[in-house]
């Protein structure tokens, strides 16, 4: 079971880090550190390589260039599964459950197969996972006939049940109403408070203002500003990248 890192020690590291497809530069020489107690958020217009930049962390895709480190390790060429036993899950945009299981069953298998738990530990994790994630009602569904609120609460429950510690969110917020999205927020603080690092692209920034302390924006490829989230909102580098140019 993965251990909490120190706070203000770096859970991760990333330095010099590039991608590329074919010709394609998705990213461009990217540093970056991160405490394990941070929530951090990414923003950024699309293609700005942040999808793909959760990516490369997770292990789905090798870096052309640069290393990664894992609280203090060298996971650079470390396989996926290897990165998820160490702490390091993400979601997805599009929720992917196992079909023809049922919530409880994709949660279990998350937690065995991605998490490496015995059989009790597993079942333990489940339960805990589906609890905190607000779906002990569900749990015996199965995963393919629900809507898509809870669909996202499954995919975070799945990557809960790995025993993480670091996450890494991608739009889990995309496509819900208001009042679900400020459900879901709930949910995240909460991770929080257990000591979960945070990674969170999200295009609806108000929601994600409410969970980051620190923001990232991204643009072709690069980090172009870094820190509090109010004063990335206002850089005008972040401004004509983002938001087109069409504040202040």
């Amino acid at each position: 079971m993965p251990e909490a890192p120190l706070p203000d020690a770096p859970v991760l590291e990333v330095a010099g880090l590039a991608k590329r497809f074919g010709a394609l530069v998705v990213l461009d020489d990217i540093d970056f550190a991160m405490r394990g107690d941070e929530a951090i958020g990414i923003v950024g217009p699309n293609g700005a390589g942040k999808t793909t930049f959760l990516s490369v962390i997770v292990g789905a895709h090798p870096p052309s260039r640069g290393t990664i480190r894992f609280r203090g390790a060298d996971v650079t060429r470390m396989p996926a599964a290897d990165r998820c036993r160490r702490g390091i899950i993400r979601t997805h945009q599009v929720p992917r459950p196992f079909s023809g299981m049922t919530v409880f069953e994709n949660v279990f298998t998350a937690a065995t197969s991605g998490g490496g738990a015995g059989r009790d530990e597993a079942y333990q994790r489940s339960i805990e996972s589906l609890a905190l994630c607000g779906m002990m009602g569900v749990a015996n569904r199965r995963a393919d006939t629900l809507g898509l609120l809870d669909r996202k609460r499954l995919e975070l429950a799945r990557a809960l049940g790995t025993n993480p510690v670091l996450l890494l969110l991608d739009e889990i917020g995309g496509g819900l109403t208001d009042a679900e999205a400020g459900a879901l927020v709930e949910t995240i603080r909460e991770l929080r408070h257990r000591g979960i690092g945070i990674v969170w692209i999200e295009h609806i920034v108000h929601v994600l203002l409410q969970v980051a302390d620190r923001l990232i924006c991204m643009d072709a490829g690069r980090i172009i500003a870094d820190g509090r989230p109010d004063d990335v909102m206002a850089d005008r580098t972040v401004i004509d990248a983002y938001l087109g140019g069409g504040a202040g």
